[in-house]
């Protein structure tokens, strides 16, 4: 198609596998392997195609932890996630790409720092609905809206983890599409990049099933992360470059 050559498109799919691979064995890591590396090759595959692929992913999640799920004080972050989205939008809309750029490097680089830490902090509306704005602000640039909720529900035991990030993300997603579509940031493109993009989700999910017995996830999360902190600091260095040169 115009909007994309096929051999972005292969390249993108990879990382999309990659991403959805590595959240399928350690619980996180499609938006924060996918979007630097996206944004490298193509920044038009980010954000709302990498929101597109993560509800996927969040919705597959969902359905094998539904058990679980615990929704308890959950609508105050999604409430905080619509001003955050708001002001992460604004800034889609008003920066130049190479402060983009830098901004997703910075979230990348801060989620993988947090990732390090276990920083407790009480879980009430009022943190649920910072937490939630934080989210909107990450989420709505890069697509990495996980970490500020992940760092404040971190106390419940996996699977009630899992599920609460997932039913989550299921509607924030939902949101930040909303707000992109309404601040015109989504485009027919979009919806064909992220239909495109799909099944690398779902055979990342799949492969991710058969191995999840079989490979080490602490080597494969500290892997994640070097990969992550080395992405987001290529990305650093091309969008200053692209500053200075502008």
């Amino acid at each position: 198609m115009a909007f994309i050559d096929p051999q972005t498109l292969m390249l993108a799919s990879a990382i999309i596998f990659l991403g959805a691979l590595t959240q399928g064995l350690i619980g996180f890591g499609l938006a924060v392997v996918a979007s630097p590396l996206l944004y490298i090759i193509d920044p038009q595959l980010v954000p709302a195609p990498v929101i597109a692929c993560g509800f996927s992913i969040a919705l597959l999640t969902l359905l094998r932890e539904r058990t679980s799920l615990q929704f308890n004080g959950l609508q105050y972050a999604l409430i905080g996630r619509v001003p955050g989205g708001f002001l992460g939008a604004a800034l889609l809309v008003f920066a130049p790409q190479s402060i983009l750029g830098l901004a997703i490097a910075f979230i990348v680089a801060s989620a993988v720092i947090l990732s390090f830490y276990k920083i407790t902090a009480p879980v009430n509306r009022f943190t649920l609905f910072i937490a939630g704005i934080l989210s909107g602000v990450f989420g709505n640039i890069a697509a990495i809206g996980g970490p500020p909720l992940a760092i404040l529900l971190a106390g419940k035991d996996a699977p009630q983890f899992r599920a609460a990030l997932s039913i989550f993300f299921v509607f924030s997603s939902m949101i930040a599409m909303i707000i992109l579509f309404i601040v015109g940031l989504v485009e027919m493109k979009h919806v064909w990049l992220s239909l495109m993009l799909l099944p690398s989700v779902f055979l990342g999910s799949f492969v991710a099933g058969k191995l999840s017995n079989k490979v080490d996830k602490q080597k494969t999360r500290t892997a994640t992360l070097v990969l992550c902190g080395l992405s987001a600091l290529v990305l650093t260095i091309k969008s200053l470059i692209e500053l200075s040169a502008g």
